[in-house]
C-alpha cells in the first residue's frame, strides 16, 4: 500500500493546562480532499497548525511521505494554508501577491511570470494582475490567497474557513470552484470547517472532531447514513436520537421491533441484536414523517405545537406524551396540515433509522 502523504499519530496538545487535542490519529492519502468537521473549539485549527509546523504537539507524531516532520519549522514543509481573512498585501497587487513566494525563492522572472499567469487563469482572473485587493471581491480576494499558495506547488494545500467570511450565495459558488480546482490540480487538500454542508459537498472523507477527540472518519454518506457516536448523529444533519430497547431477536439485514420510552418504532438492523439490548436510533428530520392514520410496526403518538415556514421546506415541532419533543423537516405544500394540537401517529421508513455505532456492511 502507498505511504500516506500525510500521517498524524496520537496527536495531544493542551493550552494552559487544558486539553485540546487528545490522541488525534488521522492518515491523509495523495490526492485526497479531506474535511475536518467540528463545532467551535473541538481542536480542529489546532489541528491544521501542527500540520503546517505552526504548533508543536505535547506528544505524537506528524509524518509527510514517510518522513518525520514534527520538529520541523513550516518553510521545511511541503505544506500551505489559506486562512479566511486571505492575508494579501494590501499594498502588492494581485500578480504580486501571488508571487511573492516565488520572489522569496529567487525563483527566475520568467518563471515567475509564467506561473502567475497559469494561476490566473486557473483561478478565472485573468487581467487581474494590476488590481489590488482593495479593488476585488470577496470571492476574488479568496481565488488570489488560494492561487498564491498553489503557485508554490505544495504537497498539501491547507484551508482554514476559507469560504467563512462569504455571503450563503457565493459561498456555494465556491464550494464547486474549490472542488473543480482541487480535481485540475490533484493537490491534497485538508480543509477546516463547522458547516456540514460544506463538508457533504466538497470532502471524499471526512474527519468528524468533538472536544479534541476524532470521533468518526468516513466518506460523506457513511458519516451521513451512519453514525457512530451520538455526537456525530446529531451533529450531521440534525438526527434525533430514541434510545430504545430490542423486543426480540433479529438478524442481520432485518427489521428490529424498538421498545421507546413512549412507544414502538422499527429500524433495518446491520448486525444481529438480541432482545433486551440496549440501542438508540438516529433519525434525521426530513426522514421522519408523521399521519392522522395508524402504521404498522409504529406507535409513537405526539401532538403538533407548531408549525414554522423556511422556504422549500416546513418545520413541525411535535411533542411526544413524556415532554421529549421533536422537530420535523417537510417540503413545503399547500395541502391541508394537522394545525397545532391536533394528534399524530410519529413513523419513518426503517431503512432510514440507523442504529448508532453499526457499521455499515
Amino acid at each position: 500500500m502507498d505511504i500516506p502523504i500525510l500521517s498524524l499519530s496520537s496527536l495531544s496538545k493542551s493550552f494552559g493546562g487544558t486539553p485540546v487535542l487528545r490522541g488525534v490519529s488521522l492518515d491523509v492519502h495523495k490526492g485526497e480532499f479531506i474535511t475536518i468537521l467540528g463545532p467551535s473549539g473541538c481542536g480542529k485549527t489546532t489541528t491544521l497548525r501542527i500540520i503546517a509546523g505552526l504548533e508543536r504537539p505535547d506528544s505524537g507524531r506528524v509524518m509527510l511521505s514517510g518522513v518525520d516532520v514534527t520538529d520541523f519549522e513550516p518553510n521545511r514543509r511541503s505544506v500551505n494554508t489559506v486562512f479566511q481573512n486571505y492575508a494579501l498585501f494590501p499594498h502588492m497587487n494581485v500578480a504580486q501577491n501571488i508571487g511573492y513566494g516565488l520572489r522569496v525563492r529567487r525563483t527566475p522572472r520568467d518563471e515567475i511570470r509564467r506561473r502567475v499567469k497559469e494561476m490566473l487563469e486557473l483561478v478565472k482572473l485573468p487581467g487581474y494582475e494590476k488590481r489590488a485587493p482593495s479593488q476585488l471581491s470577496g470571492g476574488q480576494r479568496q481565488r488570489v490567497a488560494i492561487a498564491r499558495a498553489v503557485v508554490l506547488r505544495p504537497d498539501i494545500l491547507l484551508l482554514d474557513e476559507p469560504l467563512g467570511a462569504l455571503d450563503l450565495k457565493l459561498r456555494q459558488q465556491m464550494q464547486t470552484e474549490l472542488k473543480l480546482l482541487q480535481q485540475q490540480l490533484g493537490i491534497t487538500f485538508i480543509y477546516i470547517t463547522h458547516d456540514q454542508e460544506e463538508a457533504l459537498n466538497m470532502s471524499d472523507r471526512i474527519a468528524v472532531m468533538n472536544e479534541g477527540v476524532l470521533e468518526q472518519l468516513g466518506t460523506p454518506e457513511m458519516i451521513y447514513e451512519h453514525p457512530k457516536t451520538p455526537f456525530v448523529a446529531q451533529f450531521i444533519g440534525q438526527g434525533s436520537l430514541f434510545p430504545g430497547i430490542v423486543t426480540d431477536n433479529c438478524a442481520a439485514g432485518r427489521l428490529a421491533d424498538i421498545g421507546l420510552a413512549y412507544g414502538r418504532a422499527q429500524a433495518m438492523c446491520l448486525s444481529p441484536r438480541r432482545a433486551g439490548e440496549s440501542v438508540t436510533l438516529s433519525v434525521h428530520m426530513e426522514r421522519i414523517c408523521y399521519t392522522l392514520e395508524d402504521t404498522p410496526g409504529f406507535s409513537l403518538p405526539a401532538t403538533v405545537a407548531s408549525r414554522r415556514y423556511a422556504g422549500s421546506t416546513l418545520r413541525t415541532q411535535l411533542i411526544f406524551d413524556d415532554g421529549q419533543e421533536l422537530l420535523v423537516s417537510e417540503e413545503f405544500s399547500l395541502a391541508q396540515l394537522p394545525p397545532p394540537g391536533v394528534r399524530v401517529n410519529v413513523y419513518w421508513d426503517p431503512s432510514h433509522a440507523a442504529i448508532v455505532g453499526e457499521e455499515a456492511v
